[in-house]
C-alpha cells in the first residue's frame, strides 16, 4: 500500500532540516537557499492578483445564484460569523502573545547585510497590476456578472479560476516546502530560528483553543435558537470534524458535513443549499488562523498591531477569501495580498506566514467546516426552510 506523504509532514521535516542545515551551512550554501526563496517569493508577488481576481470575481458571481432570501440569510450569517472570529482573535492574540514573546525579537533580520544570506541573482517579476486594482477589478466583474447573469463571463472566469487552482494545486503547494526549508535555513544561519520556533509553539496551542471556543459560540447560538443542547450538536457533527483534518479540505468534506448536519435536525433542503454554500464562504476558523498568525509575526519584526488597522483587515479577509480553492493553503494565499498591502508584510513576513498556516491549516478548515453545521441550522431557524424552499 502506497502511504501518502502530506503537506503537513512535509512542512514540519522543512522546518526541521532548514534549522539543522541552516545551523551549520557556510556563506555560499545559505545563498544558494536565498536565491531560491527570492526567486519563489517574486513568483508569489506576481501570481497574488491573479489569485484574488480568479477567486473573488467567480465567487460573488456564484452568489447570485440561489434563493433571494435564502442566500441573503446565509451569507450574512456566513459573513458575520466570520467577521466574530477575526475579532475574537484580535483581542485574544494582542493579549497573550505579548505574555510570550519579545516585542521586536527578529527586526535585526530585515536588514539582509546584518543577518540573512542575500540572493545570487535578482529575477524581477512585476504583478500585471497591483493587489487594490485586482480586488476593485474582482468586485466590480464579480457584482457585475451576478447582476447581468453573464454566461460568457461567468464560464471564462470560472476557467481562470480553474488555472489558478491548477497552479496553487502543481506549482506553488509543491514548492511551498522548499520555500519554507529555504526561509528557515536563512533564519538559522542569521540566528533568529529560535524565536520563530517559539512563536510556532504558542500560537499554535493559542489557535486551536480558539478555534473550540468558536464552534462553543456557535453552537450554543444555535442550540439556543432551536431548543436543543449544544454539547449534543456540536458531537453530532464530530465526523465532519476529523473528516476535515484528514482531507484538509472544505469542499472535500462537503458530503460528510451534509449528513451529519442533516442528523441535527434541521431542514434537509436548508442544509442541501446552505453547507455547499458555507464551504466557500465561512472560513472562521480560517480567519482566527490569519489573524492570530499575522499579529504574531508583526510582534516579531517590531511592529504593533491595533484594532484601527486590524478591523478594516478583517472585514476584507471575510470577502477576499470567498472561493478559496479546495487544496491545503488556499485560505493564506488568497491573503497574501491583503498582508501586503494592508498590514505592509515584506516577503521575509509572507514567508512566516505560510509556515505558521500550513502547520495547522487541517485543524482550520475543520473548525471551518464543523461551524457550517452550526449556521445551517441558524438559517433554518430564521427561514422557516419548509417553506422558503417549496
Amino acid at each position: 500500500m502506497k502511504i501518502k506523504f502530506g503537506l503537513l509532514p512535509r512542512i514540519i521535516v522543512a522546518i526541521a532540516l532548514g534549522v539543522l542545515i541552516g545551523s551549520f551551512a557556510p556563506e555560499w550554501m545559505a545563498r544558494i537557499f536565498a536565491t531560491f526563496t527570492t526567486i519563489f517569493g517574486n513568483f508569489l508577488n506576481f501570481i497574488v492578483p491573479l489569485i484574488i481576481l480568479g477567486f473573488i470575481a467567480p465567487g460573488i458571481a456564484q452568489l447570485g445564484k440561489g434563493s433571494g432570501k435564502l442566500l441573503g440569510l446565509a451569507t450574512f450569517f456566513a459573513y458575520a460569523s466570520t467577521i466574530a472570529a477575526g475579532i475574537l482573535a484580535f483581542f485574544a492574540a494582542t493579549t497573550i502573545l505579548p505574555n510570550f514573546m519579545e516585542a521586536g525579537a527578529m527586526s535585526g533580520i530585515e536588514d539582509p547585510e546584518k543577518a540573512l544570506a542575500t540572493s545570487f541573482i535578482a529575477l524581477d517579476m512585476p504583478p500585471v497590476f497591483g493587489v487594490m486594482s485586482a480586488l476593485i477589478l474582482a468586485f466590480l466583474l464579480g457584482i457585475g456578472m451576478a447582476s447581468t447573469g453573464s454566461k460568457t463571463m461567468i464560464s471564462f472566469f470560472e476557467e481562470f479560476q480553474a488555472i489558478i487552482e491548477k497552479t496553487i494545486s502543481y506549482v506553488i503547494i509543491p514548492l511551498l516546502p522548499f520555500h519554507i526549508f529555504g526561509i528557515f535555513a536563512n533564519m538559522a544561519y542569521g540566528g533568529a530560528v529560535a524565536k520563530i520556533l517559539s512563536l510556532f509553539a504558542v500560537v499554535f496551542v493559542m489557535i486551536i483553543i480558539l478555534h473550540w471556543v468558536m464552534l462553543m459560540l456557535q453552537y450554543t447560538a444555535a442550540g439556543t435558537l432551536n431548543k436543543k443542547n449544544p454539547m449534543r450538536l456540536l458531537k453530532t457533527m464530530l465526523p465532519a470534524y476529523f473528516t476535515a483534518l484528514g482531507t484538509q479540505s472544505s469542499a472535500a468534506t462537503i458530503p460528510v458535513t451534509v449528513r451529519q448536519a442533516r442528523e441535527t435536525g434541521a431542514n434537509e433542503k436548508v442544509v442541501d443549499f446552505a453547507v455547499p454554500l458555507f464551504a466557500t464562504i465561512h472560513l472562521s476558523g480560517s480567519t482566527i488562523t490569519i489573524v492570530s498568525c499575522s499579529i504574531g509575526v508583526l510582534l516579531l519584526t517590531g511592529g504593533v498591531p491595533s484594532f484601527s488597522s486590524y478591523l478594516p483587515f478583517i472585514f476584507m479577509l471575510g470577502v477576499t477569501m470567498i472561493a478559496a480553492p479546495g487544496v491545503p493553503g488556499g485560505a493564506v494565499m488568497a491573503a497574501i495580498g491583503l498582508l501586503e498591502a494592508m498590514l505592509g508584510f515584506d516577503p521575509t513576513m509572507v514567508a512566516l506566514m505560510i509556515a505558521l498556516y500550513l502547520a495547522q491549516d487541517s485543524f482550520g478548515t475543520a473548525a471551518n467546516v464543523t461551524g457550517d453545521g452550526a449556521l445551517a441550522m441558524i438559517v433554518d431557524r430564521f427561514t422557516n426552510g419548509k417553506k422558503v424552499l417549496q
